[in-house]
């Protein structure tokens, strides 16, 4: 009995792919009325044709909606389960600690730090007081505030009308509220938090993760 030809089989295999990413229904039309999400997962499908070991990914999920980008992260863990080592690069530090075992970072073309997401956190200490403010009118002074109370330098992001610092030991966020009560700064929130990769990335670079790169 012959076996079945290249072509054949690679048109097999792309049936089934189509079929795997939801993409049966729109296999006949031109790529150019697919929607971001689904040239995406059109792209993922592609490159899976040769059934690669290692698969290499440049940002996947840029641009995308966050419900495509749920459905991409999962299709990712799905591949990981099957064997399939998957090396990406993203700016988005979320998708890095949802989706990498190992992490790296890289400023400048340089690798300036590497570990699981666990480890990377741990290493720039406990948890984080986030202030949310009703404007913008007191950032600077209650950066200040917090920065004379807890020794550590804040981060500030006035687009949110957020400041991000480090809790030092010993501080609570009874003392921190009535610092800021005392200093006559009104605020909208008050929360504590665990670390996260941005965290991280800002405490090694001083910058936003969109400046480099992370793998």
């Amino acid at each position: 009995m012959a076996s079945a030809s290249p072509a054949s089989t690679a048109r097999r295999r792309a049936d089934e792919l189509l079929e795997l990413f939801g993409l049966s229904d729109a296999g006949s039309n031109l790529v150019r009325t697919y929607s971001g999400g689904m040239r995406r997962r059109l792209d993922l499908a592609a490159s899976l044709v040769a059934a690669p070991s290692v698969l290499f990914l440049d940002e996947p999920t840029t641009g995308l909606d966050p419900r495509s980008r749920i459905d991409l992260w999962a299709m990712l863990r799905e591949l990981v389960r099957d064997g399939v080592t998957l090396v990406l690069t993203t700016q988005y530090l979320e998708e890095a600690d949802n989706l990498a075992n190992n992490v790296v970072i890289v400023d400048h073309g340089r690798i300036i730090a590497s570990g699981s997401p666990e480890q990377l956190k741990r290493q720039i200490g406990g948890p984080r007081i986030v202030l949310t403010m009703h404007d913008g009118a007191h950032l600077e002074q209650s950066a200040q505030t917090l920065r004379s109370l807890l020794r550590a330098d804040p981060q500030i992001d006035a687009a949110n009308l957020e400041i991000t610092v480090a809790l030092a030991a010993g501080a609570g966020l009874i003392e921190i509220a009535r610092a800021l009560d005392e200093a006559g700064i009104p605020t909208a929130d008050v929360t504590l938090r665990s670390p996260t990769l941005d965290d991280v990335f800002l405490s090694l670079t001083g910058q936003d993760a969109e400046a480099a790169e992370v793998a």
